[in-house]
């Protein structure tokens, strides 16, 4: 396995974000890869990288030229506006409001291209995101170049919230989306995504909502009652080219091993009849029981199952992380996926 690692992660380090009307420290921080960095090296997986730099073109292959100009120039433009603290929106355009106009003031711009309050942008945060989006580059170009069977984006924040032209959800760029697309413009005519983080994955269902050529299969708390509510329901299956290629398997809160298994296997079984060249796994550690900003109740154990059962397809894979919150607990459980994904003992 091939690991890619964004080095300079600890750039994004905010002062807080606003949960349940409170200012709070981010559940988003450092300490999460450095946490997953620990557990990677005491489990023997050494071979890990800083990504080179394959530009902005796989970056804009899914993300709006404008969003990301925006994602660029947005610190500089907040301080020029006398600003000091992180990035927060002040205003969104609620129906009826207008989203083809073009802000020129920060607040403006924020409140178009942000749709959460808890995702705070700080002076480090284009780097790093930029960083982790070309991890997930170099992550499918080695697949495509047969240098690995499997491959791991060991990077922060997360990316399967990113919109084409949104942010939230401690998500920037959509990593996951940005791996699946380069690996489909050069040579894999059909990718699979699975996502089984605690959370839906709403960016990458936008992303590829309307491809024959992806398909995108969500495993995750059901939205009726859980983020990001607006999304991620049974009922969303693609729409024109795309439909009945996008498969939701929305679960209830305190949902345990025997119930999420069933829904992995159907999950399993989708992608196999679709028959991918390659597959994008997004992995979420905050299906964990402990997780603090999750509900289901799966085990340390459950984790090395499902990294397992996907190893069976037997798919070049390319793993990217996603969520996970209980931090002293989180690098023991991405390598328990890990080693079931690489066939190693738990």
């Amino acid at each position: 396995m091939k690991i890619f690692y964004a080095v300079d992660h600890a750039a994004h380090a905010c002062a807080g974000e606003i949960k349940d009307g409170v200012l709070t420290p981010c559940f988003e921080n450092p300490t999460r890869a450095d946490s997953v960095g620990a557990a990677l090296k005491q489990a023997g997986y050494d071979d890990i990288s800083a990504p080179t730099d394959m530009g902005l073109d796989g970056v804009l292959a899914v993300h709006d030229a404008g969003y990301v100009a925006f994602l660029q120039a947005a610190w500089a433009d907040w301080q020029a506006a006398g600003r000091n603290g992180d990035i927060f929106p002040l205003v969104w355009p609620g129906a009826g409001m207008r989203r083809d106009v073009d802000p020129t003031h920060i607040d403006g711009k924020v409140g178009l291209y942000c749709f959460d309050s808890g995702t705070p942008i700080c002076a480090g945060t284009w780097g790093v995101v930029y960083q982790s989006a070309q991890a997930a580059l170099n992550a499918a170009d080695h697949l495509l170049s047969n240098r690995c069977e499997t491959s791991f984006v060991f990077a922060r924040p997360p990316g399967h919230h990113a919109m084409p032209d949104q942010y939230g959800g401690y998500c920037f760029l959509n990593n996951a989306a940005i791996a699946a697309q380069h690996l489909s413009q050069n040579g894999k005519s059909k990718v699979a995504i699975l996502d089984v983080d605690y959370h839906h994955g709403n960016g990458t269902q936008t992303i590829f909502y309307d491809r024959p050529d992806v398909l995108t299969v969500n495993i995750h708390s059901d939205p009726a009652d859980e983020y990001p509510y607006f999304l991620g329901h049974a009922d969303e299956t693609g729409t024109g080219d795309g439909e009945g290629f996008n498969l939701n398997l929305p679960l209830p809160k305190g949902t345990e091993w025997r119930q999420y298994q069933e829904a992995l296997e159907t999950a399993l079984s989708c992608i196999k009849v679709f028959a991918p060249n390659a597959l994008v796994v997004s992995v979420g550690a905050d299906t964990y029981k402990n997780d603090p900003l999750g509900y289901f109740k799966l085990e340390t154990e459950n984790l090395f199952q499902i990294g397992a059962s996907i190893s069976g397809l037997g798919l070049p894979t390319c793993a990217v992380l996603e969520g996970g919150y209980d931090i002293p607990a989180l690098g023991t459980n991405v390598v328990a996926f890990l080693n079931g994904l690489n066939g190693k003992a738990h």
